[in-house]
């Protein structure tokens, strides 16, 4: 009986040592926080949000193919992302982020732009992601809410 009590440990042990394990990959600061902010909160309410250091979770949708700056992150409802942008080569995001899960800490920050702004932001933006841009599809001044990127860890 004590063999067959022996044997079933060590199969659990091996069977708990030879599964594979998911390390993330880290970048910038350690997380600090434990307790996510869903994106939704953050898209529906941002001004409750300014100022404030926040951690949210998703799958990354595009990362900056130029210099690895900024993320998109996917919200958790339907067709919702915000950007997590950091300082210029503080942090870099690889190509390779794409598609993964990111835990991401940071600070909500807002950008007013004039309309004459928002034409120039929207035209960068068509310009990095190779798509056509249509002046027309700017009307006028926008206000943009993103994540000022502390810190992130990545998973498959």
């Amino acid at each position: 009986m004590r063999g067959k009590i022996i044997l079933g440990v060590l199969f659990v042990l091996a069977t708990a040592c030879s599964q594979k394990t998911s390390t993330a990959e880290k970048y910038g600061a350690a997380l600090s926080l434990h307790d996510e902010s869903k994106v939704s909160a953050i898209l529906a309410e941002p001004e409750n949000y300014l100022g404030k250091k926040i951690l949210i979770e998703g799958e990354v949708l595009e990362v900056c193919a130029k210099a690895g700056c900024w993320l998109e992150i996917a919200g958790d409802q339907a067709k919702q992302k915000i950007k997590v942008k950091v300082n210029d080569g503080e942090i870099v995001f690889p190509m390779t982020a794409k598609g993964k899960t990111a835990k991401v800490e940071g600070e909500v920050y807002k950008i007013a732009l004039s309309a004459e702004e928002a034409l120039g932001y929207q035209k960068h933006l068509a310009e990095e992601k190779g798509v056509a841009f249509d002046s027309t599809s700017v009307t006028g001044p926008m206000t943009i809410y993103q994540i000022k990127g502390l810190g992130a860890e990545m998973r498959e």
